[in-house]
């Protein structure tokens, strides 16, 4: 009799690109990219991010998923936020798969990617329809080299350097701010990490999509190599109650395998919302001032604002340390829209209430409306 369970062909699998990278890399960027310039690949794409206030559904598209799981593109791509876990997400994509040429899974700029590949490998739903094509890091050239000099607690992963050691394809992104020799400089250091990664170079997160997508660059071997106990099971191995210890009562017990966790006991998220509108120049002042205070502690700083004078203009900024974007967004605030500041700051020793309070300063009294 036949068996039932015949492996599917990895032909058969929808591809996944993993899109990793530190914060501020250019992941929401190349999603934006993907999402509104191109019309060659018809892209599903997995978003994600740190943080409890969700600025990304602002930035992706410029506030396109509002309170949708999926959001269908003219292009024939679909963005669709993970309000679950992964497994969920993916599992209902299933049913349209098929009507893409690949799906891009954005990751958080503190992910380490071993957890996300182990997924792939550990459900069965997820194993008979999809398979990982390649794992790309999007590498903030300008400032990336800190973070993977960081020392981290010995117990403690670096993720900058696990998300640049677990890729297959490197992009180096932002060229426009850093020199040749710092160019140079940056090449050396990946390679050290990992020499055996593809690196492309770019700006503004403007990838060829040929350079990354449907590669079947992936190898679960190499990721052993760089992790062997990423398929191990995290609870503890010790043997079973019923199993009798081969010498003796009083023969040790394997210890459970300890792995390495992420050090997020000084970095946070800090989101705020601020109802009505900001003052244009005490905002600029206290951004101004903290920054110059804390630009290195600061990983990310993103928002949607709303400004007094301003009419119905709605402003984004994306900020990296001390480089902050900052415009007014696609769309304008309608008419009966609620004026309300999303701000997010990602970084270590934030404190909430001096942020919080340094902002509500700057905000226009209802008075003086």
């Amino acid at each position: 009799m036949a068996s039932m369970d015949q492996d599917i062909p990895e032909s058969e699998k929808t591809p996944v690109t993993v899109v990793t990278g530190f914060l501020g890399a250019g992941k929401t960027t190349l999603v934006n990219y993907i999402l509104r310039e191109q019309n060659e690949w018809r892209i599903a794409i997995i978003e994600n991010e740190f943080g409890e206030v969700n600025i990304d559904e602002g930035l992706v598209q410029e506030n396109i998923a509002a309170k949708e799981d999926v959001v269908s593109m003219d292009n024939g791509c679909i963005c669709c936020s993970v309000r679950g876990d992964l497994v969920r997400a993916l599992n209902n994509l299933i049913p349209r798969r098929k009507d893409f040429h690949s799906i891009l899974l954005e990751t958080t700029g503190l992910a380490d990617p071993a957890p996300i590949i182990m997924t792939f490998n550990s459900d069965a739903m997820i194993q008979d329809n999809f398979r990982i094509d390649s794992v790309v890091c999007m590498v903030d050239s300008k400032n990336v080299v800190s973070h993977l000099r960081e020392i981290k607690p010995d117990d403690s992963v670096n993720e900058a350097v696990q998300q640049v050691a677990f890729s297959d394809r490197i992009v180096l992104n932002k060229l426009d701010l850093v020199s040749k020799e710092e160019l140079a400089a940056l090449r050396e250091e990946i390679l050290s990490i990992n020499n055996s990664a593809i690196m492309i170079e770019t700006e503004r997160s403007r990838v060829d999509l040929g350079l990354i997508l449907n590669q079947m660059s992936f190898s679960l071997d190499k990721t052993l190599e760089l992790d062997p106990e990423l398929l191990d099971d995290e609870e503890d191995e010790a043997a079973a109650p019923d199993q009798a210890p081969t010498e003796g009562a009083d023969a040790e017990q394997p210890k459970p395998k300890k792995k390495k966790k992420h050090d997020l006991s000084q970095v946070s998220s800090v989101g705020l919302k601020f109802p009505g509108n900001f003052d244009v120049p005490k905002f600029n002042m206290f951004m101004s001032t903290l920054l110059q205070a804390k630009a290195a502690d600061i990983y990310r700083s993103k928002g949607v604002l709303s400004f007094e004078g301003q009419g119905s203009t709605k402003f984004v900024f994306q900020g990296v340390h001390e480089t902050i974007n900052f415009g007014p967004a696609s769309t304008p605030w309608g008419e009966d829209e609620e004026r309300v500041s999303k701000i997010v700051f990602i970084g270590r020793n934030l404190n909430r209430e001096e942020l919080k309070r340094g902002l509500s300063e700057c905000l226009v009294p209802p008075a003086a409306k």
